[in-house]
């Protein structure tokens, strides 16, 4: 059952999708199908993504883990069609919307530091940005939840600056005068543009670059080893070439003419599947923040869609606990999704390079079969 909740953003729908991490809802799949034993959910994924990989519908790499043991880890198609390069649990793929996972721990980081404020507005950290309104009045809170009204990046401005745009400040020259789209704080719309502004926020606190940070203070300590940022023009060893395949085509083809400079605050790094197990599990154990800082981070503050989204992650829980948190992400040429479960301690990890959602089909077909029991 693949449940997913697509999300175009810009002026050209069919160019550019961006894929939160969406919740099936619950009650419909409870009544279609019953919580299996973990071995037989594993089972049923392995047999699911064997079709799908089989009907070239599937290239990637998927990790399912619980607590510190990996219960299942594939990859399968190719990083490479034209050199018939595999892909392996070790390919980097490029991550989309999930970098937002990080931007948000790294701000928590910062609020814990005592640095960043969560009710401050965005001028007390750049107090020279261009729109007096949006500095006044939308808050560090509403950056990360999208209750800001900062709007989007992606339309005809950025197609006609895509190769210029290689900085966080270029960004917010090319976009910081614009007003918010509605009152701050009223309504819920996603905002790759807020999540770019937190990341100018962490350059201006910390004095370093939003990359040199994540590094630091993210990556590092999580041991994601194969996890970053660096521009496309740059040779990067194992990242996956993506593919995309535009209405009405056939074949598979390179999605080089749409990618960024290089990914952002807002998304479009690059990762692995083991990497982002290992984030998951630095974040539950607390590596990353305090306890009440990892609740603050992944509990739901807004609803949005079917679910709820907290800070950078979205919260499909239930008033049991039972359910995950995570992002996706998702553009031509790339999927990807993570989701952890706090209660049980599960961690499903998929990426892929293909159109969405090549990705979310896996995780979301595992989701409604894993136990719900410690």
């Amino acid at each position: 059952m693949d449940d997913i909740r697509f999300e175009p953003i810009g002026h050209n729908t069919k160019a550019r999708i961006e894929l939160p991490a969406t919740k099936a809802p619950a009650r419909a799949l409870n009544l279609a199908l019953h919580r299996m034993a973990e071995a037989d959910a594993v089972k049923a994924l392995a047999a699911r993504a064997d079709r799908l990989a089989g009907d070239d519908e599937l290239s990637g790499a998927v990790l399912v883990a619980k607590d510190d043991r990996v219960l299942f880890s594939h990859a399968y198609g190719l990083a490479d069609r034209h050199r018939r390069i595999p892909n392996t649990i070790r390919t980097r793929f490029r991550i989309g919307s999930m970098n937002k996972m990080f931007t948000a721990v790294a701000i928590l980081q910062l609020v814990e530091a005592g640095k960043v404020k969560l009710t401050a507005p965005l001028g007390t950290y750049l107090p020279d940005y261009p729109n007096r309104q949006v500095a006044a009045k939308v808050t560090i809170h509403q950056l990360l939840t999208h209750t800001g009204g900062t709007g989007d990046i992606f339309g005809p401005d950025f197609d006609a600056h895509r190769n210029e745009l290689r900085t966080l400040a270029d960004y917010v020259k090319l976009y910081g005068s614009r007003g918010p789209e509605f009152k701050p704080g009223s309504q819920w719309a996603y905002s790759n543009y807020g999540f770019i502004l937190l990341g100018a926020v962490i350059e201006k606190v910390t004095g370093r670059s939003y990359y040199d940070y994540l590094r630091a203070h993210i990556y590092a300590p999580a041991g994601m080893t194969r996890t970053g940022s660096l521009p496309e023009h740059q040779a990067v060893p194992d990242r996956s070439i993506g593919y995309t395949k535009p209405p009405g085509a056939t074949a598979w083809a390179p999605n080089t003419d749409t990618l960024p400079y290089r990914g952002t605050s807002a998304g479009g790094g690059y990762s692995t599947v083991e990497d982002l197990a290992r984030f998951a599990h630095a974040l539950l154990g607390h590596t990353l923040l305090s306890p009440d800082s990892t609740k603050l981070l992944i509990t739901g503050k807004v609803k949005a869609g079917p679910g709820r989204y907290a800070y950078g992650f979205e919260d499909a829980r239930d008033a049991h606990g039972n359910g995950w948190v995570g992002h996706g992400g998702g553009a031509p040429g790339m999927n990807g999704d993570l989701k952890i479960y706090p209660k049980t301690g599960y961690v499903v990890a998929v990426l892929a390079n293909l159109d969405p959602p090549a990705a979310q089909r896996i995780s979301e077909y595992l989701d409604p079969r894993l136990p719900t029991q410690p």
